[in-house]
């Protein structure tokens, strides 16, 4: 494992219930003194608990000493604090400078918190200069030179940090001092590692999201990915990690989210992780469970298949990285995927489960074009799953991705997250566009506020007759209305769809109100969108209108008891419509009829 565990970073854009907060844990520091040691990150928002700083603490009396441990405090921020209140707060945390004694602040370094953490690095250094810092993490693990964050640093880790962080510190703290300031993180068998899930508080359980893992590594070599690096993967004890996650499910834990990179490689572990599942959901404390895993998509086991049906609505999500189904695309990437099976184990979840799935394609990799990607767009969404993710390519460091930058005119942004700008198939302005059509893509189809109004939206027209050449266009209409992708309301968004599909599309007005109408309703929004004004208006009247009707028949019945006599026949001298009722339109007459 990398210092800081590298986690599924797809999905950080919850909403942040707090800016940061000391983590108080038993194996943390002494109340009596201020640590010696704070381990710290920057999360992307405060629901998500970091698991590689957990890891190192777990670590601590295992491969430092227990003293150490004791002086040992986490401290986790989110990238919206202010650098100068983190500093303050780390300061005070560590207590005033003493001569003769060592502090240390160990940050986890990723693509998401890079820019952040050099400046916090670097002030805090200015603040402190005896200070020592220690960086750990993917992106301080690969292609260190020339990194600003690096030179302010005292000490660099790279790889994995479990056995390697807690030995540096005690020879910062106890000596001999460390001659090298850029080490090779040593990789232990996993029995040698402590598990961390004890150092998760009863204030993680409760409200941030739980990352966990049963195994490290992975056998594949797709070359966009940082486990390409990896030579195989390696699995915790079974029994062992179960144990662990009893304790968390017995501690109130409902929420797992697991970060193996491949979930089902091993059979017999999958079956044993669901089979925990499935026992607590059958018991009364199983209410809330939800887990999350990735998975390898043309890879599902019979005996697999039989315990995923088994799950209720509302547990499973599986993530499932397509990437691309262009075959050629796969082997120039090195990446092994059979589509055939890949598409029919998609549909067998879809149709025979009640797993959400997650799906995720990567635009802008090398040898791949705007019409290839789209055949692959129309392929996934041909098959229906819950979630489609649009992701750029990035070129993270270290990845073998860089072989292909001189062949295939690959360039990228220099600064994180290195996203591709242009390559020999795609220009700047194709991958500008496409960025904008995946933040619409969000905002329409993963929201799940426009199912009814969905195939509409990806109606194939002419002249390319593709979905997603058809969602592509809406996406042009709304950049030219809005110019901006960001801060859009359901009002605003609902509209402008009704606007393109109605006037630029050509679609009946009256059906696409109904389906807007039903989408905004069962989507929960009480807002006014002008679209449906009308609708509102024509049903103010239709309600007027029974509201006459009725005041009609009821007039009608008494001037008919005076003007028929006791002797006459109703049927053969049936009395005239009254005038009120002539009044109504004549459709409306019809209906009552």
């Amino acid at each position: 494992m990398t210092f800081m565990h590298l986690f599924l970073f797809n999905h950080l854009h919850n909403t942040g219930m707090l800016n940061s907060a000391p983590i108080p844990l038993q194996l943390q520091s002494l109340e009596s003194q201020a640590p010696s040691i704070v381990l710290c990150t920057l999360n992307a928002k405060y629901i998500h608990a970091s698991l590689g700083l957990r890891y190192l603490l777990a670590n601590m009396s295992r491969h430092a000493s227990q003293a150490l441990a004791d002086r040992t405090q986490l401290m986790e921020f989110t990238l919206s604090r202010k650098t100068k209140e983190m500093v303050e707060e780390l300061l005070g945390l560590l207590g005033p400078e003493q001569e003769g004694s060592v502090q240390i602040i160990g940050f986890g370094v990723y693509i998401w918190n890079i820019h952040q953490t050099t400046e916090l690095v670097r002030k805090l250094k200015e603040a402190r200069p005896s200070l020592k810092i220690v960086l750990g993490g993917p992106e301080v693990s690969h292609e260190t030179e020339g990194q600003e964050i690096v030179q302010c640093a005292d000490h660099v880790i790279t790889g994995w940090g479990d056995v390697s962080f807690p030995k540096l510190c005690k020879a910062l703290i106890d000596g001999p001092q460390p001659l090298m300031k850029i080490m090779v993180g040593e990789q232990p068998d996993l029995d040698q590692i402590e598990l961390p899930y004890k150092a998760f508080t009863d204030q993680d359980l409760a409200h941030r999201v739980l990352y966990v893992e049963a195994s490290r590594g992975c056998p594949f070599k797709c070359e966009f990915c940082l486990s390409s690096l990896d030579k195989t993967a390696w699995g915790f004890e079974t029994q062992k990690f179960l144990s662990e996650l009893a304790s968390l499910y017995d501690r109130g834990a409902r929420h797992f989210k697991f970060v193996d990179r491949t979930f089902n490689l091993k059979l017999e572990t999958s079956i044993e992780i669901l089979q925990f599942f499935l026992d607590r959901l059958a018991r009364n404390d199983g209410s809330g469970v939800f887990v999350h895993f990735e998975v390898i998509p043309d890879h599902l086991p019979d005996r697999l298949k039989a315990l995923i049906a088994q799950f209720p609505p509302g547990v499973l999500q599986f993530e499932v990285g397509i990437q691309s189904f262009n075959v050629e695309v796969q082997k120039l990437i090195s990446r092994r995927q059979d589509n055939a099976q890949t598409e029919a184990n998609l549909r067998w979840l879809l149709t025979s489960s009640h797993a959400h799935l997650h799906t995720d394609l990567i635009f802008g990799l090398p040898g791949e074009s705007m019409d290839s990607f789209a055949k692959g767009f129309d392929r996934l969404v041909d098959i229906g799953p819950q979630e489609i993710q649009l992701g750029i390519l990035k070129r993270l460091r270290g990845t073998p991705l860089s072989r292909h930058t001189v062949e295939h005119g690959m360039v990228y942004d220099s600064n994180a997250p290195y996203v591709v700008r242009q390559t020999q198939l795609l220009s700047a302005d194709d991958v500008a566009r496409f960025t904008r059509m995946a933040k619409f893509w969000d905002l329409i189809a993963n929201s799940g506020r426009f199912k009814k109004t969905m195939p509409l939206i990806l109606q194939p027209r002419a002249p390319q007759f593709s979905k997603f050449w058809s969602f592509m266009l809406l996406s042009d209409a709304l950049w030219t209305r809005f110019g901006r992708s960001y801060g859009l309301s359901p009002e605003e968004l609902l509209d402008a769809v009704f606007e393109h599909l109605s006037h630029g599309c050509g679609e009946d007005a009256h059906q696409l109100k109904t389906l807007l109408r039903e989408d905004y309703e069962s989507s929960g929004a009480r807002g006014a969108p002008k679209c449906l004004s009308a609708i509102r208006t024509s049903e103010k009247d239709r309600r007027a209108n029974l509201m006459a009707l009725a005041d009609a028949k009821t007039r009608f019945s008494n001037d008919s008891i005076e003007a028929v006599s006791p002797a006459s026949s109703p049927v053969s001298n049936p009395p005239r419509a009254s005038a009120a009722f002539k009044s109504l339109p004549q459709r409306q007459r019809r209906h009552e009829r």
